[in-house]
């Protein structure tokens, strides 16, 4: 088929990989415009233009979509189809209209449950057991056209916001390819009514932990911004990152180191206790635990966090 495709981050360019291996005509890649990255700052392009570039697709980085002059690239292409996959603008009607078969859009959830635009740290937050992908006819909503495809994958108990973004990556990717090989013939369905959810973005501020939460709410916090911002509290007045805990029965003041292990420090909760056995001191590298309380021994019942 004659694609244009619209994706930014890691996950897009999989299924961007994926499209090109297939056969298909990839005309136009859209993508965010480079942004500045790491200690320099330096401009950046997108993990999709990496890949447009690498095979020689011409690309276009708008800021918006919402003018005549920035939509004129994609007018006259009579593309057969646009596949989006986490683009990050909105896309007008205008657009929507232009492809002969429509917009697809890949969305990693099991619509209409988590809708928006962090489905996946979302789902580990709520403690959620199983996610998937969508491949969904797009509108003009925020993810509420009708579902073409629906695929989904086990969320496994030790699985983080990354492993879980892998794993999602390549089924959006091989969906992707098996509904295009479908169509025109697969049947739009609906999204239900009940079971609808929004997976707003994540803010840095949500990063911070609040002790005097459930210890399996705040395990399931540090899976979920594991690797982006990642869990944090301080230690006498110094940001301290979790990366990897897992909870236990314990009792003590919330935030109060109550035990160590070998490899693992024991953190009183709101109920129960956090087993803490990967963290980050600011300015340091991620640790085990064991690596960790060899360089920096603790007290019992040093407080963490305000």
């Amino acid at each position: 088929m004659k694609i244009i495709f619209a994706g930014t981050p890691d996950f897009a360019a999989e299924a961007l990989k994926a499209l090109i291996s297939a056969g298909h005509e990839i005309v136009l890649v859209l993508t965010q415009p480079d942004r500045p990255s790491g200690r320099g700052m330096k401009l950046t392009p997108s993990a999709v233009k990496v890949v447009a570039q690498a095979h020689q697709i011409p690309v276009y980085q708008p800021e918006k979509l919402r003018t005549t002059e920035q939509q004129a690239p994609l007018m006259g292409i009579e593309a057969d189809v646009m596949v989006v996959a986490a683009y990050g603008l909105i896309l007008p009607q205008v657009i929507l209209d232009l492809p002969r078969l429509g917009c697809l859009n890949i969305h990693a959830s099991l619509l209409p449950r988590w809708r928006g635009a962090a489905p996946i740290q979302r789902a580990i937050m709520a403690g959620d057991t199983e996610t998937g992908i969508t491949i969904m006819q797009m509108d003009a909503g925020l993810d509420t056209g009708d579902m073409l495809t629906v695929h989904i994958t086990p969320i496994a108990h030790d699985d983080n916001a990354q492993t879980l973004h892998d794993k999602l990556a390549q089924q959006g990717a091989s969906a992707i390819v098996s509904a295009l090989a479908q169509l025109p013939d697969l049947t739009p369905m609906p999204q239900p009514e009940t079971g609808v959810c929004y997976a707003e973005k994540l803010k840095k501020e949500e990063a911070q932990i609040d002790w005097t939460q459930s210890a399996s709410q705040l395990a399931l916090k540090i899976r979920a911004f594991n690797p982006f911002p990642s869990a944090q509290t301080t230690l006498d007045g110094a940001s301290l990152k979790l990366w990897q805990a897992s909870a236990i029965a314990g009792q003590g003041a919330a935030g109060t180191l109550i035990a160590t292990e070998k490899d693992a420090l024991i953190i009183a909760c709101g109920e129960g206790a956090l087993r803490v056995t990967e963290l980050q001191k600011a300015g340091g590298k991620r640790l085990s635990a064991a690596a960790f309380l060899s360089g920096s021994p603790l007290a019992i019942g040093q407080q963490l966090g305000a």
